[in-house]
């Protein structure tokens, strides 16, 4: 059986893999798994969105299901209506997240509004390959309805979960990149709740995404960089075209790579809390640092914010989140939340009473450098197959892809779960040595491709 379900939902290419009969079908899928009930529905503004959206919510109803259309807002948004709608059997968002414009996607949520268990997603599969749909009579055809309320009550629900005293004293100025994404519902207005004096730039709603691409790296966030100097701003954020991600600007226009917001986060939360963190393989070892300095525990997973969720549902963990600025919050709901990674580092900031810049230089500092090697989708298990050969004499370690140890630093290469490439990450003390390590993992990547 071929499978749909990527890392992060089903994705594809608008018009080739990506299309308005998969989306009822995948919708019918769905429908027919949930059986009965209600189901809340959201989409980001990629300009294939309504029509996506239509088709999916068409599926839905055939198979008896009432539908609820939330329109455009962020996926941690959509996730909080559910989390909080006991009565809802879950939700599905079109999104491709951090994809380019041309890709769109189709994200399930379970009734806790979280991406569904692997289990869960296997079950709509067998659906959606055998074509064993739910088909609803005349009469018992569902409805849909929207509820425009949704954006304020997520605002509201982050807002019960930080020091709004402390934020509001400081009086922050705050520069926000929402990428023309469905960030632009709400950031602005989180940020002007927290008495923050409020900047945006790509503020406007655009899903052919005119101001930049919707993946907030330091390649696409020039303007901002500039910005937050230019406007004196205390901090500048930034989030992908869906805002379950956050990613951070100091005020010197310093790029912050996730890790280091990951690990100040983190620190921030044991020290109120304690316990365990959880994060990805992928992630630097500055977190590890940083937890075992709290006095809590770190336990690795598997890369994929759905897999880091669960886990920490069922360990009961304090925190969690990935490198990507995909930062999980347990107390507020259990999925990456970039509305409420923006209101916890402004929390951090305000209590601190330094600038961000001084905070991340408190981290244990490390180099962090990506990659990426194109891989047909077809010779993703050979290369990963004769990865593991090519490394069998090293120390590695094989929970996702393949993590080289060296005294000095660590490489891990692993399969994209929404492209049709290979990440490569590599850490080390310096800058060059992660470059070197880096390299050597494109080139084990060629190596196996041709093997």
């Amino acid at each position: 059986m071929t499978r749909l379900f990527g890392t992060n939902g089903i994705r594809g290419v608008v018009g080739q893999d990506m299309t308005a009969d998969l989306a009822v079908r995948v919708g019918r899928a769905i429908g027919t798994h949930f059986g009965s009930g209600t189901v809340a529905l959201a989409r980001d503004p990629r300009l294939s969105g309504p029509m996506l959206a239509r088709a999916v919510a068409a599926g839905l109803m055939s198979s008896g299901l009432e539908v609820i259309d939330l329109g455009m807002v962020p996926t941690p948004c959509a996730q909080y209506y559910v989390h909080t709608h006991p009565g809802l059997k879950g939700g599905v968002v079109i999104t491709a997240s951090h994809n380019p414009r041309e890709f769109n996607g189709i994200k399930a949520l379970d009734a806790q509004g979280m991406e569904m268990a692997r289990e869960e997603e296997e079950a709509i599969e067998t659906i959606y390959f055998e074509e064993r749909y739910r088909a609803a009579d005349w009469s018992g055809v569902g409805d849909l309805r929207s509820d425009p309320g949704a954006a304020d009550a997520y605002l509201r629900g982050i807002l019960a979960h930080v020091d709004l005293e402390a934020i509001r004293k400081r009086k922050l100025t705050v520069v926000a990149d929402p990428a023309n994404g469905a960030g632009c519902v709400t950031t602005p207005y989180l940020l002007r709740a927290l008495g923050c004096r409020v900047l945006t730039i790509n503020g406007q709603p655009d899903g052919a995404f005119p101001g930049r691409l919707p993946e907030p790296t330091v390649e696409h966030l020039e303007n901002l960089m500039r910005m937050v100097v230019e406007a004196k701003a205390d901090l500048g954020v930034a989030h992908d075209g869906d805002a379950d991600r956050a990613i951070f600007v100091d005020e010197t226009g310093a790029f912050l790579y996730g890790d280091k917001s990951l690990a100040l986060l983190a620190r921030s939360e044991l020290a109120a809390h304690g316990g365990l963190v959880v994060t990805p393989v992928s992630t630097s070892s500055v977190l590890e640092d940083v937890v075992r300095e709290a006095g809590g525990h770190l336990v690795r997973t598997r890369v994929g914010s759905p897999i880091v969720a669960r886990t920490m549902l069922a360990q009961g963990a304090a925190f969690g989140g990935e490198e990507n600025g995909g930062i999980i919050f347990p107390a507020h709901q259990f999925c990456r939340d970039g509305g409420m990674t923006l209101a916890k580092m402004l929390e951090v900031v305000a209590k601190a009473d330094r600038p961000l810049s001084k905070l991340a230089a408190s981290l244990p500092q490390y180099s962090l450098q990506k990659q990426a090697v194109e891989v047909p989708v077809d010779r993703r298990e050979a290369t990963l197959e004769a990865l593991v050969g090519l490394v069998k004499d090293r120390k590695v370690e094989t929970i996702d892809g393949v993590k080289i140890y060296e005294p000095d630093g660590w490489v891990l290469v692993r399969p994209s779960g929404t492209e049709p490439l290979f990440r490569v990450y590599a850490e080390a003390k310096t800058p060059e040595r992660a470059r070197a390590l880096a390299a050597e993992g494109a080139d084990l990547v060629r190596r196996a491709v041709r093997a």
